[in-house]
């Protein structure tokens, strides 16, 4: 040993004991190599700022790991920030202290036991799908006449496959890496077996949520007379998700809302897409009109084209009325603005031009003649509320209404005679 190294033994002795066994001599030596020219103070500075930066690393709070992350407060964090959490809570926090091993190679007898019996039930299923599809090509090469009509080989071809695609959805619904990847949101929305889980994942809770704001809210039959939705609809004011109900502040709804459309049905479905307000208020029959305050037609959705932004609509779909921002009158109840997604007869394209050559208008517009005209069917609707609030009067005179600043106010009835105070039949 070099007599520097002799000299330097007593302090690293020194040293472990006063700061414990996380400082090794690696650290406390130079890991810059000798060389001629002098170096400056920002530049050893820079090279120690680095070195520490990539001995310690940055604590899990800071950067959180959505596919480890259990923490409430830290979930909350990322979803605010648009980052999607993956699988549950509870598989999250089993995966914090596990080994990363494949899924599918796990050790553990019974696992993988019960993955041979579910492969074995789908490769039945597999050959039951092969004999269904041989049966409806033979359908299908049959005449008319043949097959007993054109009604009878329709409804026979329809039931057909219909079974068709449960065999499919059968077949993969036990599989455990089916369902890994769909709660970590990565299923492929062209299989039968996601949408499959999607919809039944929606109809636990989001769909009920939606029938129950409609109906409670009086908004069938008011403006529709009858509604099963089957998608699911969700409504943004600048990125910003809405709830079915919720209240939302009238600077806000100037922007043009974006829609997010989730068919769980195979293919592409054209729809009309309408905003109308049953809550305008009418002083002089004592009521409520109606307006309408976004109508478009020949809007494209499938199970992977999702995104609709009322502003900017897909080639071939036109707007026959542009968003109408809603204002309610001070004085007036709450307005509501339900949004109805309609499908069109046999995915066919309506006339924009003929539809706005009847006299198409916003005022006193009722969607169920519309609906009725047109044959169109309800499949999926969203509903939020309107109310007077501090910045309604400057989006009225934004959008140049007279009634900007005038407030309504409840006509006084006229009291019973026997409820009058001191009346002249009593004197």
């Amino acid at each position: 040993m070099s007599n520097y190294g002799v000299a330097s033994k007593p302090l690293l002795q020194c040293l472990r004991q006063s700061y414990g066994k996380s400082i090794s001599i690696a650290s406390l030596q130079s890991a810059r190599s000798f060389q001629t020219t002098a170096v400056s103070h920002e530049e050893a500075q820079t090279e120690d700022t680095a070195a520490a930066a990539a001995a310690k690393p940055e604590p899990f709070y800071k950067t959180p790991d959505p596919s480890l992350v259990s923490s409430p407060r830290l979930e909350k964090r990322l979803i605010r920030s648009g980052v999607a959490l993956v699988g549950s809570r509870r598989r999250r926090a089993a995966l914090q202290g596990s080994e990363n091993l494949p899924f599918e190679l796990l050790p553990y007898q019974c696992f993988q036991e019960a993955r041979k019996v579910l492969q074995a039930d789908r490769e039945e299923k597999l050959k039951s799908i092969s004999r269904e599809q041989a049966r409806i090509e033979r359908l299908q090469a049959l005449t008319d006449e043949q097959a007993g009509g054109a009604n009878v080989k329709r409804s026979k071809l329809g039931s057909m496959e219909k079974h068709l695609n449960n065999l499919k959805v059968w077949a993969d619904i036990n599989d455990p890496l089916i369902k890994r990847t769909f709660e970590d949101g990565e299923g492929d929305m062209n299989l039968p077996i996601y949408r499959h889980l999607a919809n039944e994942k929606w109809r636990k809770y989001q769909h009920k949520i939606i029938v129950q704001r409609i109906t409670q809210m009086k908004v069938i039959p008011d403006v529709l007379p009858h509604c099963d939705p089957v998608v699911d609809v969700k409504l943004y004011f600048n990125r910003k998700i809405v709830q079915p109900g919720a209240f939302v502040d009238s600077k806000i709804s100037m922007s043009t809302p974006k829609l997010n459309v989730q068919s769980f049905e195979a293919g592409e479905k054209l729809v009309t897409i309408a905003v109308v307000n049953p809550d305008i208020p009418n002083v002089e029959t004592n009521g409520f009109d109606y307006q309408c305050h976004y109508l478009a037609v020949n809007i494209p959705i499938s199970p992977t084209n999702t995104q609709v932004d009322l502003a900017d609509l897909a080639e071939g779909a036109e707007v026959l009325l542009p968003w109408l921002p809603p204002a309610a009158q001070k004085g007036s109840p709450y307005h509501r603005l339900p949004l109805f997604i309609m499908e069109q007869k046999d995915n066919k394209p309506l006339d924009a031009e003929a539809i706005k050559a009847r006299g198409l208008a916003r005022e006193d517009l009722r969607l169920r003649t519309l609906q009725t005209r047109h044959k169109l069917t309800p499949i999926g609707a969203h509903l939020f509320r309107t109310q007077w609030d501090e910045n309604t009067d400057e989006v009225m005179n934004e959008l140049g209404m007279e009634i900007a600043g005038f407030e309504l106010r409840r006509k006084r009835s006229e009291a019973l005679p026997y409820k009058r105070r001191n009346p002249a039949s009593f004197r």
